[in-house]
């Protein structure tokens, strides 16, 4: 699941028209203790879709929706959602295609044009392509935004060397979740993923359509999970990319993202040394470590240009961990901090790609309403201390930075549901891609959801480590998502836990210095990975 809001691209355009929608009633068990469960009510009216085309998306229409704050009183107060639609253009329709990019917190308007332009153009013009805000975030309204200054910089060091520390950093994160309960108290009983979900059928009604096909990345593959579960008999067809995993929703998810993200600054850490030709940090990739260790010492003490601290320079690599075509701009200003002394390559990647953007503030806000309100967290600290101590002795990158970034949860105002138990038989054929090393949602996520969506297929890209992976350069995982969105064809392995497998692309070659500093749309690598990746940001 993604988590750190970075670069992420926005729809430049207001979203326009207001209709009154409601779901049906969902009639299906989940044993989360969901908010109610929704009710009849008044039949949606159609949308009044209006041209808000950018000039990568000249064809893009948007248009607002609204949806009940509680589906158990539909007829109550209203949060309106924002979509964004590329309409088909073909005589014939496969109906209403809803992407997602993830978080929970991440902005999907801009999903829509992206999917609808990298998908065949034949294929592409059989669907309408819908992007949406979900509940709490971006243009949908309310928005949610619990404490803005919450991630400015200079942070606390992540990592606590004594009870003060610790103490320091535990009200930091008891402070984000009473100003979240103090600013949106109203608001956080109903921010959870049965209810967006459930706004899902509402856009489906007021689409006006029987079924929705449904194609999410990330926190996305939960999102569509949960409302298959919801509402089996209304999914067409059901693509997963980059696969959580549904029995570790969420405090036992993220353990398991701190080992797997170590592992990943490891690989990137192994590269640097592959090519130490460029980087001049050693041959060794226990020696580049060490120097890498050696700079975020460096910077607990003396933070550079006054802005990146140990924890944001945490922030700024972890986006390595996403996506392998950041790696050649990261180790370059790795390099000239460390041979160079240069302080203004780390500031610069750290605006690239550690500091939160305009919407980070929104993304962090819903992503902590959600992962707090879908499940429960351990109220005792000694819980939280003694997983993350345990955890980082052997996987030290990242367990105390995202431990913090979840430490909310430990306070947080609003007791929490049961998470939803995804098992489902009802469904068609359901298509899920993951990748071997991928950091953010851990290959075992992929294989457990493979087992609960009964009839489903599973494609993974041996070798891979990026977070999302269709849609992103590899024409052989594409081709599997092409034959199933235009056929509903998936593969069938031989009775064993994988269906089909594809080799990851090659890594990337370092840039020369002065592009990879002077880069400001902090991507490398090819234009499809780099356009996908930009949109699912980092940590929401």
């Amino acid at each position: 699941m993604t988590k750190r809001a970075g670069i992420l691209v926005a729809v430049g355009a207001a979203v326009a028209g207001l209709v009154t929608a409601v779901p049906s009633a969902a009639t299906t068990d989940t044993g989360t203790g969901a908010p109610g469960a929704a009710q009849p009510g008044p039949r949606a009216a159609p949308l009044k879709w209006t041209g808000c085309a950018t000039k990568t998306y000249p064809t893009l229409q948007c248009a607002t929706v609204r949806s009940p704050l509680d589906h158990a009183r539909p007829t109550g107060r209203q949060v309106t959602l924002a979509l964004s639609r590329i309409p088909h253009t073909a005589a014939t329709s496969q109906g209403p295609l809803l992407v997602n990019p993830g978080g929970p917190g991440g902005s999907g308007l801009s999903m829509a044009g992206f999917v609808a332009s990298t998908l065949p153009a034949k294929l592409a013009a059989q669907y309408d392509v819908i992007g949406f805000d979900p509940r709490g975030v971006g243009k949908s309204r309310p928005a949610l935004n619990c404490l803005p200054t919450h991630f400015d910089p200079v942070r606390p060091d992540s990592v606590p060397r004594s009870f003060q520390d610790e103490q320091t950093l535990r009200e930091r994160a008891a402070n984000f979740a009473a100003a979240c309960g103090e600013k949106h108290g109203d608001l956080l009983p109903y921010m959870d993923t049965v209810s967006a979900a459930k706004d899902l059928d509402v856009i489906r009604e007021a689409l006006d359509a029987r079924q929705i096909n449904y194609f999410g990345y990330s926190y996305g593959t939960y999102l569509g999970a949960v409302y298959a579960k919801l509402f089996p008999e209304r999914v067409r067809r059901l693509v997963l990319d980059s696969v959580v995993d549904p029995e570790g929703v969420w405090y036992d998810d993220n353990l398991s993202q701190d080992y797997a993200f170590d592992a990943r600054h490891k690989a990137f850490l192994a590269w640097v040394s592959k090519h130490d030709t460029t980087y001049g940090l050693g041959q060794d990739p226990a020696e580049v470590e060490s120097a890498w260790y050696a700079m975020r010492e460096s910077l607990r003490t003396r933070p550079a240009g006054g802005k990146v601290g140990a924890s944001e320079l945490e922030d700024t690599f972890m986006p390595g961990g996403y996506y392998d075509g950041y790696w050649p701009h990261l180790a370059e200003a790795f390099a000239e901090y460390v041979n160079d002394k240069d302080e203004d390559a780390l500031v610069s990647a750290y605006r690239n790609f550690g500091a939160t953007g305009a919407g980070g503030g929104n993304s962090y806000s819903v992503y902590t309403a959600v992962q707090c309100r879908d499940s429960g967290w351990p109220r005792d600290w000694n819980t939280w201390r003694n997983d993350t101590s345990t955890v980082h002795a052997k996987a030290p990158f990242m367990a105390w930075n995202n431990a913090w970034y979840n430490a909310p949860c430990a306070s947080w105002p609003v007791a929490p549901l049961n998470p939803v138990r995804v098992t489902n038989h009802k469904l068609p054929p359901a298509l899920l891609f993951q990748a071997t090393d991928d950091a953010a949602t851990p290959y075992q996520g992929g294989l457990t959801m493979h087992r609960k969506l009964k009839g489903s297929s599973l494609v993974v890209e041996q070798g891979g480590g990026n977070h999302g992976i269709t849609l992103s350069g590899n024409a052989c995982l594409d081709a599997y998502l092409v034959d199933y969105l235009a056929k509903g064809t998936v593969p069938r392995g031989d009775g064993g836990r994988v269906d089909a497998v594809c080799e990851a692309l090659a890594e990337p070659k370092p840039l020369p210095a002065e592009k990879a500093l002077r880069s400001s749309d902090g991507a490398g690598g090819g234009s499809e990975g780099k356009a996908l990746h930009g949109m699912l940001g980092f940590r929401g």
